[in-house]
């Protein structure tokens, strides 16, 4: 009889087989290459979707955050600082370099153009404005004469009439299309063929002895009054903002190149004041080439511009302003003696009421506004010129417009006699007859030579200022990529005593 075992355990080879334990896995299974996945196919197993890090995960660092602690892990070495520093010395000496370049050819650009383009095109719009005035005047002495006009006459008024032109075209090229200046001009240019056929009918019926031909001359005199010669004056006044534009510019001190170059003289010092306590040498010779370099540039930026400063102060002091002034002086003079003849012309013809109900000759009572200008003028231009050359013209300037006064003074009184020929012969008669001609010639003449010598006075100051400025924006270039290099230089000596 056989017995069961005891025990509750199945026999060996009995009963339920059992699995082994599987350990828990994060993702899918991943069946051999080859095998079906558990969602079907072949090949390769499918990647896991990404671990999504727990609440209590620290987030993933930045690149900039990285950099940041490697950069103040290097700080805390020797080795580490002196790069830095050699970054920090190199930067500053170059934007030191950089910025003194900069600053230096915006104001040599400046000064260049005070001496070579604003002050020429300013002279050139005074010009412009003389050489119409002086028409004027000469075709108003030409009408005098009457039939018997001299030759020179003629010929100072087409020659006149061309320099007007060809100022009027350089003037043309220089200007911006589109711009004010470029308006003025054009206009100038349409009313001179307008105002010559006034002058030309003008000469024509006075030839024949008729009236008409007075008329024709007041005509062009008033286009040349109310409309050229304004215009003209504004041109001359545009140029002359654009001259002190430049000045403006040429002028300031570039203070931020000077606060770079001490900021980085202050750098250099204290680099090697820091080197010498830490390795007892006194010398580094790239950081001492840097400081050198760095010296010079500064040395030459501030004397440089210094003396540039001084050139142009004083080509406007004893130059532009006493070209302003004469070239007042001499447009008031002219206008004084075309308003002189026309007094002669119109014969009353027009006349100006006065605020005490006084009526006068409208261009005598002109003539006495132009005599008064002319006289300031005259002693604004004596108390700038600042040498003998430049007073001695502007005193026979003065001497020859005193006589000037007395003499159309006489002029006056024969015509309001009703003694009109002498009136004529005291204006424009020959020079035994003493005739204001005469003294307008030498007003102008004197003008003339004041006008050259302090044209010559301007140029030479100008050109020193210029001169001044010479190489320095390049010359702070090069300097300062030199200094920077030494800068290098000097750390990179210092780091190889790491190696």
């Amino acid at each position: 009889m056989t017995h069961p075992p005891k025990g509750s355990a199945a026999p060996p080879g009995r009963g339920a087989p059992t699995m082994p334990a599987v350990p828990a896995q994060s993702g899918s299974p991943r069946p051999p290459d080859g095998s079906p996945s558990p969602q079907g196919g072949f090949g390769a197993p499918r990647s896991a979707p990404p671990a999504v890090p727990g609440p209590g995960a620290a987030p993933r660092r930045t690149a900039w955050a990285e950099g940041v602690d490697r950069l103040r892990a290097a700080a805390t070495t020797e080795p580490g600082r002196l790069r830095i520093i050699g970054a920090l010395l190199a930067l500053l000496v170059v934007a030191f370099g950089a910025v003194t370049a900069w600053q230096m050819t915006e104001r040599s650009a400046a000064a260049d153009n005070v001496l070579h383009r604003s002050q020429p095109l300013s002279a050139s719009a005074a010009d412009i404005y003389r050489s119409l005035a002086d028409a004027n005047t000469a075709a108003s002495s030409g009408f005098l004469a009457g039939g018997q006009e001299t030759q020179e006459t003629r010929e100072r008024y087409e020659q006149d009439i061309r320099t007007a032109a060809a100022k009027l075209i350089t003037a043309a090229n220089s200007s911006q299309a589109g711009s004010p200046s470029a308006k003025t001009i054009s206009q100038l240019n349409e009313l001179l063929p307008e105002y010559k056929g006034l002058i030309e009918r003008a000469r024509a019926n006075n030839r024949q002895g008729y009236p008409l031909g007075g008329a024709y001359l007041r005509y062009a005199n008033d286009v040349m009054q109310r409309q050229m010669l304004p215009r003209a004056e504004r041109l001359y006044q545009r140029e002359n903002q654009r001259l002190n534009a430049d000045y403006a510019d040429a002028e300031p001190y570039p203070w931020a190149a000077i606060a770079l170059g001490l900021l980085a003289l202050a750098a250099l010092a204290w680099a090697q004041r820091r080197n010498y306590r830490r390795t007892n040498r006194v010398l580094n010779q790239g950081m001492a080439a840097a400081t050198a370099a760095s010296l010079v540039v500064l040395l030459w930026l501030t004397v440089g511009h210094t003396l540039a400063r001084s050139g142009l102060d004083e080509s406007y002091d004893h130059g532009v302003r006493s070209l302003n002034v004469l070239h007042d002086a001499q447009i008031a003079s002219l206008k004084a003696r075309g308003n002189e003849n026309l007094t002669l012309v119109s014969r009353g013809a027009e006349t100006k009421a006065l605020a005490d109900h006084k009526t006068v000759d409208l261009y005598d009572y002109n003539f006495d506004h132009d005599m008064k200008a002319l006289t300031q003028h005259l002693a604004d231009a004596a108390g700038l010129a600042d040498d003998s050359a430049g007073k001695k013209p502007v005193q026979g300037a003065t001497a020859n417009m005193e006589v000037w006064k007395h003499r159309h003074a006489e002029a006056r009184r024969a015509d309001d006699d009703g003694k009109y020929q002498l009136a004529l012969d005291r204006v424009i008669g020959s020079a035994d007859k003493k005739p204001t001609r005469v003294c307008f010639d030498g007003v102008d003449s004197n003008l003339r030579d004041a006008l050259t010598h302090e044209q010559d006075e301007f140029q030479r100051a100008a050109g020193d200022g210029l001169g001044a400025m010479t190489g320095l924006p390049v010359g702070a270039a090069v300097l300062g990529v030199l200094a920077a290099a030494g800068a290098v230089l000097g750390i990179g000596r210092r780091l190889s005593e790491y190696r």
